[in-house]
């Protein structure tokens, strides 16, 4: 398998990013590590070597990219406004930098995302902002409300970035058909600690006649590795 290495100097972010390629043809996918994740994280954690054959045979072309959680999300020592606009730095980052790289070796116009965790907010996140250049989005036990990280701010720069609040009052018809093309699967499992938030998300989903796959996974399934492994063959 073709794995490169890639470091450059963000001007978005004004410092230094690093992400993993894995492949050499296919649809290009960005990967979102998880909460505060690195971007050898779903190397290490054996997720690429569970779908190798379909990266060796061309059919995908991984991009693995690094977080900024700390600086953003999880950065309680600034203000929530500066957070969720170190969040958006980054969004900027992978719009302007990161597509470019993966569509620019692909020649298309389209890329997916996917992510575990919070890996899956930002894969949703981002997919839901950008549906003319996201075609598909696969999260695997996402967490999508961001209440407790900022729990008493309601600026609009956070509300933008809470799929379960500004989905519900979405109605641009631009942004309804872009997500009408768009694969989007929300899986999970009978026991994830992140069971409600896919549901509530799907409910909203559903009544904004949004197509999507809500897949609930049984048999003691919960929020860890060994089951996206699992979800990551069946989805890839």
């Amino acid at each position: 398998m073709i794995r490169n290495y890639h470091r450059w100097h963000s001007p978005n972010l004004n410092r230094d990013m690093e992400l993993l390629e894995f492949g050499h043809g296919g649809f290009p996918i960005v990967v979102f590590p998880t909460s505060k994740g690195r971007f050898f994280e779903y190397e290490d954690r054996g997720m690429i070597a569970s779908i190798a054959p379909q990266i060796e045979q061309g059919e995908y072309h991984l991009f693995c990219v690094d977080s900024v959680d700390a600086e953003s999300w999880y950065n309680r020592s600034i203000h929530p406004h500066h957070r969720v606009m170190r969040h958006n730095q980054y969004d900027d980052y992978i719009f302007h930098e990161v597509a470019t790289l993966a569509l620019a070796k692909e020649g298309r116009t389209q890329i997916g995302v996917t992510g575990c965790s919070f890996g899956g907010f930002h894969a949703v996140n981002f997919a839901l902002k950008h549906p003319d250049l996201v075609s598909a989005c696969v999260s695997m036990s996402g967490a999508y409300d961001m209440t407790d990280f900022m729990p008493h701010y309601t600026g609009e720069d956070f509300y933008l970035n809470q799929p379960l609040q500004y989905l519900p009052n979405l109605n641009d018809g631009w942004y309804w058909n872009h997500y009408q093309k768009m694969k989007l699967v929300l899986a999970t499992g009978e026991w994830d600690i992140c069971l409600d938030d896919n549901l509530r998300l799907s409910d909203i989903l559903s009544a904004k006649s949004i197509p999507h796959l809500l897949d609930i996974w049984g048999d003691g399934t919960g929020h860890d590795w060994s089951y996206w492994k699992q979800m990551m063959q069946k989805f890839f």
